[in-house]
Protein backbone atom coordinates (compact mmCIF):
# COMPACT_ATOMS: atom_id res chain seq x y z
CA UNK A 1 0.00 0.00 0.00
CA UNK A 2 1.28 3.48 -0.86
CA UNK A 3 2.96 5.75 1.46
CA UNK A 4 1.26 8.99 2.66
CA UNK A 5 2.92 11.94 2.09
CA UNK A 6 2.96 13.37 -1.38
CA UNK A 7 6.93 13.62 -0.57
CA UNK A 8 8.24 11.20 -2.16
CA UNK A 9 12.10 11.99 -1.14
CA UNK A 10 10.87 11.29 2.44
CA UNK A 11 13.04 8.62 4.74
CA UNK A 12 10.52 5.41 4.62
CA UNK A 13 9.25 3.16 7.37
CA UNK A 14 7.68 -0.39 6.39
CA UNK A 15 4.62 -0.97 8.40
CA UNK A 16 3.65 -4.38 9.16
CA UNK A 17 0.12 -5.25 10.92
CA UNK A 18 -1.14 -7.75 13.09
CA UNK A 19 -3.02 -10.66 13.09
CA UNK A 20 -6.58 -10.29 11.79
CA UNK A 21 -6.41 -7.22 10.59
CA UNK A 22 -4.83 -6.00 6.97
CA UNK A 23 -2.24 -2.67 5.83
CA UNK A 24 -5.40 -0.61 4.83
CA UNK A 25 -6.78 -1.54 8.50
CA UNK A 26 -3.51 -0.45 10.00
CA UNK A 27 -3.31 2.45 8.70
CA UNK A 28 -6.29 3.83 10.20
CA UNK A 29 -4.67 2.64 13.60
CA UNK A 30 -1.83 4.29 12.75
CA UNK A 31 -3.60 7.66 12.02
CA UNK A 32 -2.15 9.26 14.86
CA UNK A 33 1.17 8.63 14.75
CA UNK A 34 1.10 9.42 10.41
CA UNK A 35 -0.74 12.57 11.62
CA UNK A 36 2.15 13.96 13.73
CA UNK A 37 4.92 12.35 11.22
CA UNK A 38 4.08 12.87 8.28
CA UNK A 39 6.16 15.55 7.05
CA UNK A 40 9.22 13.36 7.90
CA UNK A 41 8.72 9.52 7.23
CA UNK A 42 6.80 8.26 4.41
CA UNK A 43 5.21 5.39 6.01
CA UNK A 44 4.26 2.38 3.77
CA UNK A 45 2.47 -0.65 4.68
CA UNK A 46 2.19 -4.35 3.67
CA UNK A 47 -0.29 -7.16 3.77
CA UNK A 48 0.25 -10.47 4.90
CA UNK A 49 -0.24 -13.51 3.26
CA UNK A 50 -2.39 -15.86 5.22
CA UNK A 51 -6.03 -15.30 5.51
CA UNK A 52 -7.25 -14.96 9.56
CA UNK A 53 -10.17 -14.57 11.39
CA UNK A 54 -10.55 -11.54 12.24
CA UNK A 55 -11.73 -10.75 16.47
CA UNK A 56 -15.12 -9.53 16.59
CA UNK A 57 -14.06 -5.69 18.15
CA UNK A 58 -12.10 -6.07 14.88
CA UNK A 59 -15.06 -7.21 12.55
CA UNK A 60 -17.65 -4.87 14.29
CA UNK A 61 -15.15 -1.20 13.34
CA UNK A 62 -13.64 -2.65 10.23
CA UNK A 63 -15.75 -5.43 8.80
CA UNK A 64 -16.02 -3.38 5.52
CA UNK A 65 -12.20 -3.76 5.00
CA UNK A 66 -11.97 -7.63 4.68
CA UNK A 67 -10.45 -9.58 3.90
CA UNK A 68 -7.47 -10.18 6.55
CA UNK A 69 -4.37 -11.92 7.22
CA UNK A 70 -1.56 -12.94 9.45
CA UNK A 71 2.03 -13.29 8.33
CA UNK A 72 2.64 -16.88 11.21
CA UNK A 73 0.44 -19.48 12.65
CA UNK A 74 0.11 -19.23 16.51
CA UNK A 75 -3.30 -21.15 16.93
CA UNK A 76 -4.02 -24.60 17.49
CA UNK A 77 -6.15 -24.62 14.28
CA UNK A 78 -3.46 -22.99 12.11
CA UNK A 79 -1.69 -26.02 9.96
CA UNK A 80 2.25 -25.18 9.98
CA UNK A 81 3.56 -25.27 6.28
CA UNK A 82 6.75 -25.71 4.71
CA UNK A 83 9.43 -22.89 6.37
CA UNK A 84 10.82 -22.02 2.74
CA UNK A 85 7.59 -21.41 1.25
CA UNK A 86 6.37 -19.60 3.99
CA UNK A 87 9.63 -17.20 4.24
CA UNK A 88 9.25 -16.88 0.68
CA UNK A 89 5.87 -15.65 1.08
CA UNK A 90 6.24 -13.37 3.63
CA UNK A 91 9.24 -11.34 1.64
CA UNK A 92 7.10 -11.43 -1.32
CA UNK A 93 4.39 -9.51 0.51
CA UNK A 94 7.03 -6.95 1.78
CA UNK A 95 8.94 -6.59 -1.42
CA UNK A 96 5.71 -5.77 -3.67
CA UNK A 97 4.47 -3.10 -1.27
CA UNK A 98 8.28 -1.56 -1.15
CA UNK A 99 8.41 -2.31 -5.27
CA UNK A 100 5.00 -0.69 -5.78
CA UNK A 101 5.17 2.51 -3.26
CA UNK A 102 6.40 5.72 -5.54
CA UNK A 103 8.84 7.13 -2.80
CA UNK A 104 11.97 7.70 -3.27
CA UNK A 105 13.60 7.70 0.21
CA UNK A 106 16.23 5.51 1.81
CA UNK A 107 14.16 2.74 3.62
CA UNK A 108 14.95 3.30 7.24
CA UNK A 109 12.82 1.83 9.58
CA UNK A 110 9.66 -0.26 10.27
CA UNK A 111 6.87 -0.29 12.11
CA UNK A 112 5.13 -3.36 13.62
CA UNK A 113 2.10 -4.12 16.05
CA UNK A 114 1.84 -7.60 17.44
CA UNK A 115 2.86 -10.54 14.81
CA UNK A 116 3.57 -7.26 12.60
CA UNK A 117 6.37 -6.24 15.56
CA UNK A 118 7.19 -9.98 15.43
CA UNK A 119 7.89 -9.79 11.89
CA UNK A 120 10.28 -6.68 11.78
CA UNK A 121 12.21 -8.17 14.32
CA UNK A 122 12.64 -10.79 12.98
CA UNK A 123 13.93 -9.17 9.51
CA UNK A 124 15.92 -7.30 11.81
CA UNK A 125 17.61 -10.56 13.19
CA UNK A 126 18.35 -11.21 9.66
CA UNK A 127 19.73 -8.37 8.63
CA UNK A 128 22.40 -9.02 11.33
CA UNK A 129 23.03 -12.78 11.25
CA UNK A 130 22.83 -13.90 7.83
CA UNK A 131 26.34 -13.11 6.27
CA UNK A 132 25.35 -13.76 2.30
CA UNK A 133 23.70 -10.52 1.33
CA UNK A 134 21.91 -12.61 -1.50
CA UNK A 135 20.27 -15.55 0.74
CA UNK A 136 18.68 -12.13 3.39
CA UNK A 137 14.95 -11.44 2.87
CA UNK A 138 15.23 -8.04 1.98
CA UNK A 139 18.91 -7.78 -0.10
CA UNK A 140 20.36 -4.13 0.02
CA UNK A 141 18.14 -3.36 2.47
CA UNK A 142 19.14 -2.16 5.43
CA UNK A 143 16.96 -0.82 8.67
CA UNK A 144 18.44 1.62 10.89
CA UNK A 145 15.64 0.84 13.59
CA UNK A 146 12.21 -0.17 14.46
CA UNK A 147 9.38 0.48 16.35
CA UNK A 148 7.98 -2.54 17.93
CA UNK A 149 4.64 -2.27 19.33
CA UNK A 150 2.72 -4.92 21.36
CA UNK A 151 4.69 -7.95 20.05
CA UNK A 152 5.32 -11.11 21.10
CA UNK A 153 8.35 -13.27 21.08
CA UNK A 154 9.80 -15.62 20.09
CA UNK A 155 11.79 -14.14 16.88
CA UNK A 156 11.15 -16.34 13.75
CA UNK A 157 13.27 -17.55 10.91
CA UNK A 158 12.85 -15.90 7.72
CA UNK A 159 15.04 -18.30 5.19
CA UNK A 160 13.59 -17.77 1.74
CA UNK A 161 16.22 -19.85 0.02
CA UNK A 162 16.07 -23.16 2.57
CA UNK A 163 19.43 -23.45 2.81
CA UNK A 164 20.56 -21.89 6.54
CA UNK A 165 21.44 -23.51 9.52
CA UNK A 166 18.76 -23.40 12.27
CA UNK A 167 19.39 -20.85 14.53
CA UNK A 168 18.74 -21.94 18.77
CA UNK A 169 15.71 -20.22 20.11
CA UNK A 170 14.28 -19.50 17.03
CA UNK A 171 11.15 -21.11 15.38
CA UNK A 172 11.11 -21.36 11.07
CA UNK A 173 8.88 -19.02 9.54
CA UNK A 174 6.36 -22.65 8.76
CA UNK A 175 5.82 -23.54 12.24
CA UNK A 176 3.57 -21.93 14.73
CA UNK A 177 4.62 -19.40 17.12
CA UNK A 178 2.11 -20.36 20.29
CA UNK A 179 3.08 -22.80 22.60
CA UNK A 180 6.99 -22.00 22.46
CA UNK A 181 9.16 -23.59 25.23
CA UNK A 182 13.00 -23.04 23.95
CA UNK A 183 13.10 -19.56 25.22
CA UNK A 184 16.62 -18.20 25.58
CA UNK A 185 18.10 -17.50 28.94
CA UNK A 186 18.22 -13.67 30.01
CA UNK A 187 21.22 -12.12 30.30
CA UNK A 188 22.78 -15.40 28.64
CA UNK A 189 26.51 -14.54 27.71
CA UNK A 190 27.83 -17.60 26.28
CA UNK A 191 24.97 -17.64 23.41
CA UNK A 192 24.21 -14.57 21.62
CA UNK A 193 23.03 -15.07 18.42
CA UNK A 194 19.65 -14.89 18.81
CA UNK A 195 20.22 -11.11 19.75
CA UNK A 196 18.74 -8.15 17.76
CA UNK A 197 21.25 -5.45 17.92
CA UNK A 198 19.84 -2.45 15.64
CA UNK A 199 18.18 -0.11 17.77
CA UNK A 200 14.60 -0.33 18.74
CA UNK A 201 11.80 1.05 20.68
CA UNK A 202 9.51 -1.57 22.22
CA UNK A 203 6.18 0.04 23.27
CA UNK A 204 4.24 -2.02 25.93
CA UNK A 205 0.53 -1.85 27.32
CA UNK A 206 0.89 -2.23 30.81
CA UNK A 207 -3.69 -3.59 30.55
CA UNK A 208 -2.10 -5.71 27.49
CA UNK A 209 -3.49 -9.34 28.48
CA UNK A 210 -0.21 -10.50 26.90
CA UNK A 211 2.43 -8.25 28.82
CA UNK A 212 4.42 -10.92 29.61
CA UNK A 213 4.66 -12.50 25.96
CA UNK A 214 6.15 -9.04 24.80
CA UNK A 215 8.61 -8.50 27.89
CA UNK A 216 10.13 -11.26 26.57
CA UNK A 217 10.34 -10.13 23.16
CA UNK A 218 12.37 -6.94 24.71
CA UNK A 219 14.25 -8.66 26.80
CA UNK A 220 15.52 -11.98 25.84
CA UNK A 221 16.00 -10.86 22.01
CA UNK A 222 17.66 -7.66 22.32
CA UNK A 223 21.01 -6.63 23.29
CA UNK A 224 21.48 -5.31 26.33
CA UNK A 225 21.53 -1.27 25.85
CA UNK A 226 20.31 -1.32 22.11
CA UNK A 227 16.59 -1.43 23.10
CA UNK A 228 14.39 0.78 24.85
CA UNK A 229 10.70 0.18 26.20
CA UNK A 230 7.82 2.93 26.28
CA UNK A 231 4.96 1.77 28.52
CA UNK A 232 1.51 3.36 28.45
CA UNK A 233 -1.14 2.47 30.74
CA UNK A 234 -3.60 0.72 27.83
CA UNK A 235 -4.27 -2.25 26.03
CA UNK A 236 -3.88 -4.22 23.18
CA UNK A 237 -3.68 -1.37 20.76
CA UNK A 238 -2.16 1.44 19.60
CA UNK A 239 -1.77 4.50 21.27
CA UNK A 240 -4.94 6.90 20.23
CA UNK A 241 -4.14 9.91 23.24
CA UNK A 242 -2.30 12.94 22.28
CA UNK A 243 -0.01 12.38 25.12
CA UNK A 244 0.78 9.19 24.68
CA UNK A 245 1.09 9.18 20.82
CA UNK A 246 3.58 12.15 21.83
CA UNK A 247 5.95 10.10 23.26
CA UNK A 248 5.48 7.20 21.05
CA UNK A 249 6.33 9.68 17.98
CA UNK A 250 9.45 11.58 20.05
CA UNK A 251 10.83 8.33 20.68
CA UNK A 252 10.40 7.77 17.02
CA UNK A 253 12.13 10.99 15.91
CA UNK A 254 15.43 10.25 18.73
CA UNK A 255 15.49 6.83 17.06
CA UNK A 256 16.05 8.09 13.58
CA UNK A 257 18.61 10.87 15.23
CA UNK A 258 20.69 8.76 16.74
CA UNK A 259 20.73 5.87 13.84
CA UNK A 260 21.80 9.17 11.42
CA UNK A 261 18.36 9.13 8.96
CA UNK A 262 19.46 12.12 6.73
CA UNK A 263 17.10 15.23 7.68
CA UNK A 264 17.52 14.66 11.16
Amino acid sequence: MNGDSSNLALPRILCLHGAGVNAQVFRIQCRAIIARLKDKFRFVFADAFLEAQAHEMVIAVFGEFAPFYRWLGYKPEHPEIDSTIASQKIVRQITTAMEEDEGTGEWVGLLGFSQGGLISSSLLWAQEHIVEEDKKPLPGVNFRFAVIIASPGPIVQIDRTGTLPKPRHLPSAGERVSPFTDWPEEGATDDQNHLVTTPTLHVHGLQDPDLHNHRRLYKLYSKQGTAKLLEWDGGHRLPIKSEDVERVTNKMIELAEETGVEAF
